[in-house]
């Protein structure tokens, strides 16, 4: 089976190379359309716990630094891949529920995803690639973060 539409789910970390490589080699064998999304989580999700209320003011700045550093390097890993604005996505909230939700909304037939392969606890606790795979609209491939 062909993938013609690929989700390609990145966190912006130092090791989203590895999983931009695999984007671009599975998207060729398949001449597929890639799309390209990253989640920026809410800043008390971030730091819950914490009475993030109280620093309103300084929070939504925060927050606002955090969603314009992710459009910068949204578009390099877009430009990199040869994707156009259009199929870039910038998402907001919890990491696994946005990407399943946009790859049902995309109809997508394929997510690609780095993961660290977790074990035990980690693992039981949930990671992003775990939550994206159970529950999720279509096939997922997490690339190995060493």
């Amino acid at each position: 089976m062909a993938y013609k539409k690929i989700l390609a789910a990145i966190d912006l970390t130092d090791e989203t190379e590895d999983v931009v490589a695999r984007v671009k080699a599975v998207a060729e064998q398949n001449k597929a359309e890639v799309s390209l999304l990253t989640v920026v989580r809410p800043i008390n999700q971030v730091y819950g716990g914490f009475d993030v209320a109280a620093l309103s003011t300084d929070a939504a700045l925060i927050e606002r630094d955090v969603v314009k550093q992710a459009e910068k390097h949204l578009e390099k890993y877009a430009e990199k891949l040869g994707i156009p604005a259009e199929r870039t996505h910038l998402g907001h909230g919890t990491p696994s529920h946005e990407i399943k939700r946009r790859a049902e909304e995309m109809k997508v037939d394929l997510i690609i995803m780095g993961t660290h392969g977790r074990k035990g606890l980690g693992l039981l606790l949930g990671s992003t690639a775990s939550g994206v795979l159970h529950g999720s609209p279509c096939d997922v491939l997490t690339v190995r973060i060493k």
